[in-house]
């Protein structure tokens, strides 16, 4: 069996140490129905603190060191360049020019800080499920956060050549694929972890649509924003499906 597309997806989302080059790389961007499937190693890693029963803000705390730890910041990244480029008036080439700006501006620090903010009480609304759709929620969360860069890649056009320009082009194989390896997660504890799958896409496509407007396109700091947005989004909407249904 080749792990080359599987060892690109691991070293393209997380900060684990595999042995990855550009072959593997090249693997990934045929192979993009394998990021769900890193979702669920990502998930799973974060869920582990909520397996022993720590205070609620203790849990919530550490499940969001855990991501950062696993994930890294490239993707906190994009959304803190989105929201600079959301409070810049002007073309979608200007936009995209204060994007590669390292300093990060007002709206790169709210969007931030939204997200941090949003990303710990979703910590601290997993932590106050029981343990089982609380660990399962997490983890479709994740998954569905990845399918979400996968529809990306298979309905987004680029803005610029870069990363995210590889990115694109996949077929809708790769949606389908994808689809199918989410499918486990999001029946453990339905209907949370369902809508918690279901939201990735539709973060995706909202972003897309954003995107295309004000940046002319998809880039690679639309494909991170994305898995931070949807992320969140996410876990919110799943404590919401189960608490109300």
């Amino acid at each position: 069996m080749d792990l080359s597309p599987l060892r690109g997806a691991v070293a393209f989302l997380t900060r684990l140490p595999v042995d990855s080059d550009e072959r593997d790389w090249r693997a990934m961007r045929a192979n993009l129905w394998t990021l769900p499937v890193v979702g669920y190693l990502v998930g799973l890693l974060a869920a582990l603190v909520l397996v022993p029963d720590l205070p609620a803000p203790t849990a919530a705390v550490a499940y969001v060191a855990v991501l950062f730890l696993v994930t890294g910041i490239n993707h906190a990244d994009g959304l803190a360049d989105l929201g600079d480029a959301a409070v810049v008036h002007g073309d979608p080439a200007r936009r995209r020019s204060v994007m590669k700006d390292t300093t990060v501006g007002v709206g790169g620090i709210v969007a931030l800080g939204v997200g941090l903010a949003g990303l710990v009480a979703g910590g601290f609304l997993l932590a106050a499920l029981p343990t089982l759709p609380g660990v399962a929620l997490a983890v479709a969360s994740e998954v569905g956060a990845k399918l979400g860069m996968v529809t990306l890649s298979v309905r987004g056009r680029p803005s610029h050549d870069g990363m995210g320009a590889q990115l694109l082009g996949a077929s809708d194989r790769a949606e389908w694929l994808g689809l199918g390896i989410a499918l486990p997660v999001a029946l453990v504890a339905l209907p949370a972890t369902a809508a918690a799958v279901v939201v990735g896409p539709l973060v995706a496509l909202a972003t897309m649509r954003w995107a295309d407007d004000a940046l002319g396109g998809v880039g690679g700091d639309v494909f991170g924003a994305t898995n931070e947005l949807a992320r969140v989004v996410a876990v919110h909407a799943g404590v919401v499906a189960w608490t109300l249904f």
